[in-house]
């Protein structure tokens, strides 16, 4: 998606809604990856505390998507670092949103891809091939479906049902 638009204009636009399509989350995400600004429609996953279902989304096409990975809020284990950052890059993920954390820091700073996580954590998964995948996640009190378009800049993140550009 192009990359031309402002979260702050699209909550101008709908900061009167009622119907509850339009959602911002709220501002405890950080940046990991190069890009700041990002857009695409919503893919999805769940898991905690083990990144099997997020390795195997990250290496399959991302055709310009947005994964979003419900990780629980855990700060305890990272749930993407640098190997998943660079598949999410060389597969053609728009970005990577990770309510959890992230490692390899340096590693994923160069990756040219969005990724936004709550902190970093050395500490990795463990795998035990649990979680779901495509299915309405909670981030951070927030609904997000698969389907859904998410635009994150420096501003924050908002997500809609439909395109907002």
């Amino acid at each position: 998606m192009s990359a031309s638009f402002a979260t702050c204009d699209f909550c101008d636009e709908h900061k009167n809604d009622t119907d509850g399509a339009f959602r911002v989350l709220p501002p405890v995400f950080r940046d990991f990856g190069k890009r700041i600004k990002f857009s695409g429609q919503v893919s999805t996953v769940k898991c905690f505390e083990d990144n099997t279902l997020v390795k195997a989304a990250v290496d399959s096409p991302g055709m310009g998507r947005v994964l979003v990975v419900d990780g629980g809020a855990s700060l305890r284990r990272a749930l993407v670092g640098g190997n998943l950052g660079k598949s999410a890059t060389k597969n053609g993920w728009a970005g990577v949103i990770v309510d959890g954390c992230v490692r390899d820091v340096a590693e994923l700073a160069e990756c040219d891809i969005g990724i936004r996580a709550l902190a970093s954590m050395p500490l990795p998964t463990e795998k035990r091939n649990e979680g779901q995948k495509d299915i309405a996640v909670q981030i951070q009190g927030v609904w997000i479906r698969p389907g859904d378009y998410l635009y994150a800049d420096e501003d924050g993140i908002v997500v809609s049902p439909t395109p907002l550009i």
